[in-house]
Order: structure tokens, then C-alpha cells, then sequence
């Protein structure tokens, strides 16, 4: 069974930073593509960011980019979310989520689409 917890959320000011991680087990972590995703109160949760099996890919919406950078420790069976300069728009239910490989187009990454694993998020709250 794959278990997926998210932490390191909570309550900042806009212009701070947070960071988020993300351990999973039950699967083999290392083999696997991972995203962060995010929803706000209604609205639909958005893939934030990814990043391939080996780490040597990534991809992030335009909103975050330059802000947010993803990472992974496969030692620890870890996905980071290193987020600084923090805007009340990011305000949202963070989660991880396992992904299928993607893929490459010219040269730029395509996040694969999550595999259905869900843990229960990080609130992440950006006052301003």
C-alpha cells in the first residue's frame, strides 16, 4: 500500500519562505517522477511543480517559477518544496503525489499525470 504524507506548511507572511517534504513508501521512490500540487478553496487543484525519476528534470507553472524549486532526497524517500517569496495567492492545501515518467518536448519536460496516491496535505497560509 502506498503511504504519502505531506509536511511543513503553515501560517506566513508574504516575502517569507516555507518548505515543504514530502516521504513516500510502498513504492520504490527512487524509480518514480513526483509532483507538488496545490488547491485552493474552490477552485481545482493545479500541479505546481514535478520532477523526473532522476532529478535531473523539472517543471514548474509560470506563477512559481523563479520563486518555488522542487528536489528530491532519495536517500530518504523524500520530495522537497523549497517555496520563498511567498504570496497570498499561494495560499492552498499542498500535496505530493507519485507520477507516471512523462515526457520531452524540444527539450522541455512534460510532468506525467499522478497515479492516484494522495496524502492529506499541507495547509500552506500566506497573509498579507
Amino acid at each position: 500500500q502506498v503511504q504519502v504524507m505531506e509536511s511543513g506548511g503553515g501560517l506566513v507572511q508574504a516575502g517569507e519562505s516555507l518548505k515543504l517534504s514530502c516521504t513516500v513508501n510502498g513504492l520504490t521512490f527512487k524509480h518514480k517522477a513526483m509532483g507538488w500540487f496545490r488547491q485552493a478553496p474552490e477552485k481545482e487543484r493545479e500541479r505546481v511543480s514535478c520532477i523526473n525519476w532522476s532529478g535531473e528534470s523539472t517543471s514548474y507553472i509560470n506563477s512559481v517559477k523563479g520563486r518555488f524549486t522542487i528536489s528530491r532526497d532519495d536517500a530518504k524517500n523524500t520530495l522537497i518544496l523549497q517555496m520563498n517569496s511567498l504570496k497570498p495567492e499561494d495560499t492552498a492545501m499542498y500535496y505530493c503525489a507519485p507520477l507516471d515518467a512523462g515526457s520531452w518536448t524540444n527539450g522541455v519536460y512534460n510532468c506525467g499525470r499522478d497515479l492516484g496516491h494522495w496524502g492529506p496535505g499541507t495547509q500552506v497560509t500566506v497573509s498579507s
